[in-house]
């Protein structure tokens, strides 16, 4: 636990303090914000703000990380690697993206090919590694079952362990667009993604310190509610970092923003969660537990779909968020009452995950 709480601490800390330095950073540099031109007019007023804020939260959650397994007295674990390697590896084509804006003077970054060719190498990087490192209980970081609360009895690998590899990768690469695509969507308000994002982290310290106090590697007489992950602490350790790194991050991006976590943020913070829906063998349950990014997600699908099928937009503007600032509603106030939802759904997906072990 202690290793944990220095995780969250540190990486806090490093956030807290290190994003006003990054700032200064940027301002010299004139590393500002571009925004999209057929958004929100309000949104004018924020352009030249600083972006890649992204950057200070993977470096907070790496100290963090860092700063943790010195308490832990061990090397870090083959899940919490791959964790940051795919938080770490989608926060470069995000940092790239973001750059790219700066560099032209555009709000359009990467090309689409070069943002799919990054995303696709990192995550097919990361599907095949997850499979990889059986520890002694020969159980690797993650496996060809599909999750909800734990593995069920549908196994990618029904047809050979070659199919199942397969089936894994594009699985474990629909989630991890799926999840970097939500957060990115979801980044469009001071402080939005970053609040949100604290709250499903925090949600996830819990699962896995959960986890590993009922781990079938742990217990001497382990029974049928016990769960099958490699790693529990390692991912408590991660998930507390990004916790904090958001938390202190926060500070500077709260309305009215200093800096913005960009691409580079978003991106990592997305490739994070599913890292840890997949080592946690929960990639259901954290459709529940980050249910405002899907909320968010959907919004944009349903207004895209419409307008397709029909000509008509079912939202003044999507995503979500956008839909309500142009409904009258205040910046603040959307984000504030989102941050609720983020509760709401993340306390729905705890007791979800609580009340089957109760029942198991």
């Amino acid at each position: 636990m202690i290793a944990v709480l220095a995780a969250a601490g540190v990486s806090l800390l490093v956030a807290l303090l290190g994003t006003p330095l990054f700032i200064r950073f940027l301002v010299r540099r004139n590393y500002g914000q571009f925004v999209r031109q057929d958004g929100p007019t309000a949104h004018f007023t924020k352009r030249g703000t600083p972006t890649m804020g992204g950057v200070v939260i993977i470096g907070a959650t790496l100290v963090g990380v860092a700063v943790s397994m010195v308490f832990a007295g061990r090397p870090p674990s083959a899940s919490a690697l791959l964790a940051l390697y795919l938080m770490t590896g989608l926060g470069l084509v995000g940092f790239l993206d973001d750059f790219t804006k700066i560099r032209k003077q555009r709000s359009l970054g990467l090309t689409a090919r070069a943002k799919i060719v990054g995303q696709g190498f990192v995550g097919i990087s990361f599907a095949i590694l997850a499979l990889q490192f059986p520890n002694e209980n020969s159980r690797t970081p993650a496996s060809t079952k599909i999750s909800f609360l734990r593995d069920t009895n549908l196994d990618l690998a029904f047809a050979g362990t070659t199919i199942g590899l397969i089936l894994f990768v594009l699985w474990a690469n629909f989630l991890i667009t799926a999840w970097s695509n939500a957060v990115n969507l979801t980044d469009g308000l001071d402080g939005l993604a970053t609040g949100s994002s604290l709250i499903v982290f925090g949600a996830y310290v819990l699962v896995a310190i959960w986890q590993l106090n009922q781990s079938c590697q742990r217990l001497a007489a382990a029974g049928p509610g016990c769960y099958e992950v490699r790693d529990p602490q390692d991912l408590a350790i991660v998930s507390a970092a990004v916790m904090g790194a958001c938390f202190g991050f926060l500070w500077w991006n709260a309305s009215p923003a200093k800096i913005f976590m960009g691409d580079t943020g978003s991106l990592a913070l997305g490739g994070a969660l599913a890292a840890l829906s997949i080592l946690s063998r929960t990639e259901i349950l954290a459709a529940i537990i980050g249910g405002l990014f899907v909320i968010i997600v959907l919004s944009d699908i349903i207004q895209i779909g419409s307008f397709k099928l029909t000509g008509k937009r079912v939202f003044k503007m999507a995503p979500l968020h956008h839909h309500f600032e142009l409904s009258g509603w205040g910046e603040v106030t959307i984000v504030i009452r989102f941050w609720l939802v983020a509760g709401l759904f993340a306390a729905l997906g705890m007791g979800i995950f609580y009340a089957e072990w109760v029942v198991s």
